[in-house]
């Protein structure tokens, strides 16, 4: 499986695009979060991808900087339907509230002619709390982060029989996802700045991490491999080297930061 980076900024980033990725793997690929707008779509094109070959994508929760390029996504899979361009079907999941604001941005923002076609070839669709769904051939489990500011779903991914990737969101770590992320071989984390800019990023006021943190947690739960994403754009020269050795102080396994655009193998 490959991940491709199609964003790595937080919401209020100029010089990256917003945090979002795909999975891929044997030609079928899945789409998690779209950032904040329509440069998605140019993102798409950056790394290869044909944004009509999705046909499954993941929203975690309803930020603006998530989910306001899923509203994009529904305008274009519906039009592009209608033209007999778009082949197949596609599904798009979230939890409930998310999917419910999800379906009234689409009915009082795009014409009868292109809604007529949710529920019919364009799914929108509400997953629980550990509900399991198979996606691109492989076995997804949705989890609900705890999040105290706005209901939100991580997610683990099974690469194998013994290996899995934790998407916690773009929240901090939360207990209540242990199960999830505990040895896992992939953790995802948000990571606001570098534990020395704290006080010039206030991550803890806006309910985010720092590198430390996060690479804190990495050790403490055992995984193998550590993203950071969603993070502040001040220096993006310079962002990899320093956060990659932060992270390093404090967890010892592999450490990623990615770029906008960059892909990572899942090995």
């Amino acid at each position: 499986m490959k991940l491709t980076m199609l964003g790595t900024g937080n919401a209020l980033v100029t010089k990256c695009y917003n945090t979002c990725f795909v999975l891929e793997d044997q030609g079928r690929a899945v789409l998690v979060d779209a950032g904040g707008g329509n440069q998605v779509f140019r993102q798409l094109e950056l790394v290869g991808l044909n944004w009509m070959d999705l046909h499954e994508i993941i929203v975690t929760h309803k930020h603006v900087d998530h989910v306001m390029g899923i509203i994009w996504f529904i305008r274009m899979i519906t039009q592009y339907m209608k033209s007999g361009k778009y082949q197949g079907e596609a599904s798009i999941y979230g939890h409930a509230e998310l999917i419910d604001l999800i379906t009234d941005f689409a009915y009082k923002l795009y014409p009868k002619k292109q809604t007529d076609l949710i529920g019919q070839r364009l799914h929108l669709i509400k997953v629980e709390d550990k509900e399991e769904r198979k996606l691109i051939g492989h076995q997804f489990q949705f989890f609900d982060i705890g999040s105290t500011k706005v209901k939100q779903f991580g997610f683990t991914c099974w690469l194998d029989a013994q290996r899995k990737l934790c998407c916690c969101g773009d929240e901090p770590y939360n207990v209540c996802e242990e199960s999830y992320a505990r040895d896992c071989e992939w953790l995802l984390h948000e990571a606001f700045c570098l534990h020395e800019d704290a006080g010039i990023f206030h991550p803890y006021e806006k309910h985010h991490s720092t590198v430390k943190d996060a690479a804190e947690l990495a050790a403490q739960l055992k995984v193998r491999n550590l993203l950071l994403y969603h993070t502040e754009d001040s220096n993006l020269a310079e962002r990899k080297r320093r956060y990659t050795e932060e992270a390093a102080r404090y967890f010892s396994g592999k450490i990623y930061v990615p770029n906008d655009l960059e892909s990572i193998q899942l090995d």
